[in-house]
């Protein structure tokens, strides 16, 4: 199975061809803001960090920023600093260029004269930019080209009982065929830590496994908390789950069948045609699907009992649901209607293939829900307060 996607000279496929315009700091989020909304093609995010942190805290913002310049459904980014703040731009240019060596252009705004003469700079060389990214073609690719993030967010039992089967269904092929998925939210691995652990292909995977589940523990208990006071949320426990337990073991259905490889760090680069992987991300959906993105993901599979509208400004974000109340409320936003496995499970074979061929013709051009309303929500990992 093929799809029509974007070749990069650092060699990855994107399936968007976008420009970023990235906000080094939250003191050049609106500036970004106004840049990116001149420019048609142009995106960006409001960046709520990029100062006044500790360097591992730092670090989770600027692994975000650099992936989300390399990935590759980013044609080229145009980097904007305040000139101030810790994120500096030689900083956050290094990290961006250690990760690709696609187009690239950096504005200071204390040093091009405020915001008006940034935004004409920077507008002239996004538009620049934008006109470049206009005569690439779209190319045909084998699916061994995607990385396939995976994500579950206002979970309900249909989650578990048939969402997120069939999305391990579709990762399933997605790794048979030589790509690669990533299954995610450590928080909703507790419980179910054992299961995924026995599938790592090695002792390091398996131990790793236990480990960024620990750390998560651990992290949380520093402030006094417990995972299991904010999971499962208000709305999970409305629609009937019950534990964190239960939640984790339909969370892990999403990951398929396969052996997992590799167990990645939050938003740290993901490799092509690696299999099944994992990445310490947050439950929290907007942080977990940045995460993923930032380390490489061209498309996030994403299903929802409840219903949500989450998209994200650097890839599209495919929503799907098994609950046909949920579908039936919430049409202008879940993208697949998966409810007929409910009653008929032995359809998931086939149902996987239809949705593996919407998938396809996403990572060809078609507009999700969330791309067609121009949802760009995100947040990054956060390791503790600013300082």
């Amino acid at each position: 199975m093929n799809f029509l996607g974007y070749k990069r000279p650092d060699g990855r496929v994107g399936v968007r061809n976008k420009i970023l315009i990235l906000p080094a700091s939250i003191c050049a989020a609106d500036t970004a803001r106004i840049i990116a909304s001149q420019v048609d093609g142009a995106v960006t995010f409001h960046n709520q960090n990029g100062c006044a942190q500790i360097p591992s805290d730092q670090q989770l913002t600027m692994d975000v920023m650099a992936g989300f310049a390399a990935n590759p459904n980013i044609y080229g980014t145009i980097v904007v600093s305040l000139g101030c703040e810790n994120c500096q731009m030689d900083l956050v240019v290094e990290a961006i260029q250690e990760r690709t060596n696609k187009p690239l252009r950096q504005f200071i705004i204390q040093e091009c004269g405020g915001t008006i003469a940034t935004v004409e700079k920077a507008t002239r060389a996004a538009r620049e930019m934008a006109q470049e990214a206009s005569c690439l073609q779209r190319e045909e690719f084998p699916i061994s080209e995607l990385i396939l993030g995976t994500e579950c967010g206002g979970s309900d039992p249909t989650s578990g009982l048939a969402s997120n089967p069939l999305i391990g269904e579709v990762c399933d092929r997605i790794v048979d065929n030589g790509g690669t998925a990533v299954l995610s939210e450590t928080t909703e691995f507790i419980g179910a830590e054992h299961i995924l652990a026995r599938r790592g292909i090695n002792k390091e995977v398996h131990d790793r496994i236990y480990e960024i589940v620990h750390r998560y523990e651990e992290a949380l208990k520093l402030v006094g908390a417990d995972t299991r006071e904010g999971n499962p949320s208000p709305g999970n426990k409305a629609g009937g789950i019950t534990t964190l337990e239960e939640k984790s073991l339909g969370c892990i259905h999403k990951g398929g069948h396969r052996p997992i490889q590799n167990v990645y760090d939050y938003a740290k680069q993901m490799e092509a045609h690696e299999g099944l992987v994992i990445m310490d991300t947050p439950g929290n959906d907007p942080s977990s699907v940045a995460g993923m993105i930032a380390g490489g993901c061209q498309v996030v599979v994403f299903s929802t009992g409840r219903g949500t509208p989450t998209g994200n400004p650097i890839a599209p974000v495919i929503k799907l649901t098994a609950n046909p109340v949920t579908y039936g409320k919430m049409k202008d936003n879940i993208d697949f209607d998966a409810s007929d496995l409910l009653e008929n499970p032995e359809t998931i074979d086939e149902m996987a293939d239809t949705l593996l061929n919407e998938m396809c013709a996403i990572a060809s051009g078609k507009m999700t829900k969330s791309e067609s309303l121009g949802y760009i929500e995100m947040a990054i990992a956060r390791v503790c307060n600013y300082v």
